[in-house]
């Protein structure tokens, strides 16, 4: 496999990494941005938007939106669920030299534990959950008298996930932390 150097990688339009809010890419409400190192290099990788109180109002904001009855999430059939996560899996899979390419910059982990170890692991996670997206079943439960008792599966609500910076399984944990609301 032939290895991109980190000009070409980062000539891509890598330089300013913005929000992901509402789904569309954002600056961040105070325009601050701060950045990435290459640990290797000492060398700044790109600008990274800072997220602040405000930031994470929107997207609490947008979460609470795409949450409520009617929205086109929740009228969006579970089948459909799975197979955008089923695409997103192939994405990340098609791309995956690329995707470790970039993880052995932004963090210094060896590129073949990043290609060979990390990825496969979000593909597999990825494709395991979205199998799961139209099978959530409830249960009846047996009760005394004239009464009907089941449970049903529903979504709670708007959750808050805090990434953890460390040099291992950072897209794994991006992926664990948000799967199950995706379903």
């Amino acid at each position: 496999m032939e290895h991109s150097s980190q000009e070409e990688l980062l000539s891509s339009p890598l330089k300013n990494l913005k929000l992901f809010i509402n789904n569309e890419w954002q600056e961040a409400v105070s325009g601050k941005t701060f950045p990435t190192i290459n640990p290797s290099t000492g060398e700044i990788i790109c600008q990274v938007a800072e997220a602040d109180k405000a930031d994470v109002d929107k997207a609490v904001k947008a979460a609470h939106n795409a949450f409520r009855l009617g929205s086109p999430w929740r009228r969006m059939d579970a089948s459909d669920r799975g197979r955008l996560l089923y695409k997103l899996a192939d994405a990340i899979e098609r791309d995956s030299a690329y995707l470790a390419e970039l993880e052995t910059l932004d963090n210094g982990k060896p590129y073949v534990i990043a290609y060979l170890a990390d990825l496969p692991l979000v593909v597999k996670c990825l494709r395991y959950y979205a199998g799961w997206a139209d099978k959530w079943e409830g249960k009846t439960i047996p009760v005394d008298g004239d009464y009907f008792t089941y449970t049903r599966h529903e979504p709670v609500g708007v959750c808050g996930q805090i990434i953890p910076v460390c040099m291992f399984y950072i897209i794994y944990l991006c992926v664990f932390k948000t799967r199950d609301a995706l379903i």
